[in-house]
């Protein structure tokens, strides 16, 4: 926190539990040694497979100074995850409402083949900082016992997962449609569909994600009934009033779930009937 003095300079303090404390210039602390912080990745994984991460004390020291309970701490050089690793630490013994979250951003950088870390089987920094959460996490939990979030999600950055022709048919000339049958491109899942219609419907990434069965249809339910999606194929007018029952406020399919046309028109006027609340959208 900041506090500003008369003559318009400011102050910075460390808030500790119900107390402030004026920041030091220097933190010469033997804990804040970057040494600490490869014996942590030595602790955790039995190997040094990450060169000179940050110690978990400093980072936690900067986390807690700059930070409220409820925020979220965006690392855009996340390295081997040490953010994420003190984050944990800082909920686990929280005497504060709400826990901090975050967000990390690594480039997808590989390791060198030589380096203890590809011995151990990991080729990126990602991977590496991806067992760490899940290792930080485990070992956090076991210590403590505290009954925090220890999940996490990762997201890649990629291209659409629709073909070129979903957004450019006028560049195609007829005989080539056939190619497009399906205008989603072949490599791709359903997570990654839902992902892409989170995102194209403006909601967060970080919203509650449950998997249901409904008429035999994997249904992907984010944020309880704000968004139904359903990926699958067979889709007809027995499933539509399966699902109307829970008045999604939106609800997607895929162009080629439904059986066939007259199924996809009957679908869209039986959840006009049924659950006039609910807006469809078809990728």
């Amino acid at each position: 926190m900041a506090k500003q003095k008369s003559d318009g300079n400011w102050n910075i303090y460390e808030k500790n539990r119900r107390s402030t404390t004026k920041v030091k210039s220097i933190w010469d602390e033997t804990e804040m040694r970057t040494e600490n912080g490869t014996r942590t990745i030595r602790g955790l994984f039995g190997a040094t497979v990450f060169d000179h991460p940050k110690p978990i004390d400093l980072i936690k020291r900067c986390i807690q100074i700059g930070t409220n309970d409820g925020d979220i701490v965006l690392d855009f050089f996340s390295g081997s995850a040490t953010a994420a690793h003190a984050i944990f630490q800082i909920n686990s013994d929280t005497i504060e409402e709400e826990a901090r979250n975050f967000i990390l951003v690594q480039l997808n950088e590989s390791v060198n083949a030589d380096s203890e870390a590809y011995k151990e089987g990991y080729e990126n920094i990602c991977e590496i900082a991806k067992e760490r959460i899940r290792r930080a996490a485990k070992k956090i939990k076991e210590e403590t016992g505290a009954d925090i979030d220890y999940g996490f999600r990762v997201y890649r950055l990629d291209e659409s997962n629709m073909q070129d022709v979903y957004y450019k048919p006028q560049d195609y000339k007829q005989e080539a449609m056939d190619l497009f049958a399906d205008n989603v491109k072949q490599d791709r899942t359903a997570d990654d569909l839902l992902a892409q219609v989170i995102l194209d419907w403006g909601l967060p990434l970080s919203l509650k994600i449950e998997q249901i069965k409904i008429a035999g249809k994997q249904v992907f339910k984010v944020a309880e009934n704000s968004l139904f999606a359903c990926f699958d194929k067979g889709i007809d007018e027995d499933f539509a009033k399966a699902i109307a029952k829970d008045a999604p406020l939106r609800i997607v399919f895929r162009d080629n779930g439904f059986t066939n046309d007259t199924a996809k028109t009957n679908v869209k006027q039986l959840l006009k009937q049924l659950s006039p609340e609910t807006e469809m959208k078809v990728i």
